[in-house]
């Protein structure tokens, strides 16, 4: 039984090793056209082909971040629906964005930083108002993140109506998601931060196992229960500021990769993290690609197409919630 889960494994990553490669090819020289192989002789062509490794790296960086930010809340709140999107902490994070667009703060390292301080206070007051009696219950913690979200979106629809016009349609652009990165300074930061949130969410994978079980068994475990739950917030709020900040608010794919990656890799942590993260980066990739061609010339915005896959998906997994039974 051990050889045959160990094969399977191995099985796994290799099917998603060659998933991996496989996206990054056909991204790359995926166009309105169709497959086109750059010509390096033609300068437009290399241009062009620089612009689509930059398309395909942010997509990667962010969907992978989104995704383990999903796998995060997911173990630390013992929910299967948590994902950025869902509680709130992408329209926070998108409010603060915005905030430091409009008011003509933006910057390498002002727009991430301003995403995480509104994601992080948008998370702290949905868990407030989530508590009942001392504890959260999911239902609760549910609603509470689609309204504390709706509140935020409509912030953020207010601040962009009295904005100056200049510039407003890239405003709308970026709100709707949209991977095409305005520098490679842009794209550096926001990685730093996104690696660094993944490597936090790879070494908390001990203490994410034993929080799935709940708190009272991790801390008879020895994990030190409130260090971890605040490392593992941070680190997901990280990761989704940075995402945000990079490429707008793109919903649904910290909660579809992670039930993907669980499905295939088990239940450990540390495996899930590293999965997560590029399943996340193939998924959003992906996605832009579609969004890209399906219409060409007309380019829909991924955040569109990611809503189309995960709002029917959130919508089956909340409609068999009852027959798992860690949601409980």
């Amino acid at each position: 039984m051990m050889q045959r889960n160990q094969l399977a494994d191995r099985n796994a990553w290799a099917w998603l090793m060659a998933l991996v490669v496989a996206v990054w090819l056909v991204c790359l020289a995926m166009g309105p056209s169709g497959l086109i192989i750059p010509d390096w002789s033609q300068p437009l062509d290399r241009a062009i082909f620089l612009l689509r490794l930059q398309r395909v790296a942010a997509g990667f960086l962010v969907g992978g971040a989104l995704a383990t930010a999903g796998l995060i809340f997911q173990a630390l709140l013992r929910n299967p629906l948590a994902e950025p999107y869902v509680l709130g902490v992408s329209s926070g994070a998108g409010l603060g964005a915005t905030l430091a667009i409009v008011t003509g703060i933006a910057g390498v390292l002002t727009v991430p930083l301003s995403a995480f301080v509104f994601g992080l206070a948008t998370l702290v007051l949905v868990y407030f108002l989530a508590r009942q009696g001392g504890a959260v219950s999911m239902y609760a913690l549910i609603l509470s993140g689609v309204i504390v979200s709706a509140v935020c979106s409509s912030l953020l629809m207010f601040v962009v109506s009295i904005a100056p016009l200049e510039g407003m349609h890239s405003v709308l652009w970026w709100m709707l998601g949209n991977l095409q990165a305005p520098s490679w300074a842009l794209l550096h930061w926001a990685g730093m931060f996104i690696v660094a949130a993944l490597v936090t969410a790879w070494w908390l994978g001990p203490d994410l196992n034993a929080l799935t079980l709940g708190r009272d068994m991790a801390h008879h475990l020895g994990v030190r229960t409130r260090r971890a739950t605040m490392l593992g917030l941070c680190a997901a709020t990280l990761a989704t500021a940075a995402a945000v900040g990079l490429a707008g608010i793109i919903g649904f794919v910290g909660l579809i990769v992670p039930h993907a990656a669980r499905a295939l890799f088990g239940t450990d942590h540390r495996r899930l993290a590293p999965a997560a993260a590029l399943g996340g980066g193939c998924f959003l990739a992906i996605s832009d690609a579609l969004a890209r061609t399906v219409m060409a010339p007309v380019e829909i915005p991924v955040g569109v197409v990611t809503a189309l896959v995960g709002g029917p998906f959130f919508l089956v997994l909340l409609r068999s919630r009852r027959k798992k039974a860690w949601i409980e």
